[in-house]
């Protein structure tokens, strides 16, 4: 699985009631044809990702079909969650 596009948007919180910053982050993804999650229509990753001083988690994910926006029923493995944090926090640094 490779990213191959991105998008960020910080999220407004008017109440005040999460500490932190939760970002709506969308990666376009370039997934194997031989792996399970591939799908001729494409695939996206709709993140919640959340900062909170020097913390930072997916705080949730759904894998999309693209052209569809049909939900699908997958994880994300263990390595690929820990790369997947890692270019978020790569996105929220550069607002």
């Amino acid at each position: 699985m490779k990213i191959i596009e991105s998008t960020i948007e910080q999220l407004d919180d008017p109440f005040g009631i999460l500490s932190g910053d939760r970002y709506e982050i969308f990666l376009t993804l370039d997934v194997d044809e031989e792996d399970e999650l591939f799908s001729e229509h494409g695939i996206k990753l709709k993140l919640i990702f959340a900062v909170d001083q020097d913390q930072y988690n997916i705080a949730q994910y759904d894998f999309i079909e693209m052209t569809t926006e049909k939900y699908l029923d997958f994880g994300l493995e263990e390595e690929e969650e820990k790369e997947i944090a890692a270019h978020c926090m790569e996105l929220v640094s550069t607002l």
